[in-house]
């Protein structure tokens, strides 16, 4: 199901939760799919940097999107 995900076209359906620029973290508030899975996320990460450190909590899954210019982490929960 792989497809480009575009937080811009769906903003009214997601609430950002913060930005930092280069990196951006949404909260799903209307049981938008992940364009990986299919499935409902929780929240999506979306960076341009090559590299980015979190830590995830309990058993949380998550799917990886690239693009060509920035990478998305749906977080499932």
């Amino acid at each position: 199901m792989t497809e480009r995900f575009d937080e811009h076209a769906i903003r009214h359906r997601l609430k950002l939760k913060k930005d930092a620029g280069h990196s951006s973290l949404f909260e799903n508030r209307d049981s938008v799919a992940c364009s990986v899975c299919g499935e409902p996320f929780s929240e999506v990460f979306v960076t341009e940097e090559r590299g980015h450190s979190f830590q995830p909590t309990g058993s949380m899954r998550f799917c990886i999107l690239r693009d060509d210019d920035r990478t998305c982490m749906f977080i499932h929960e």
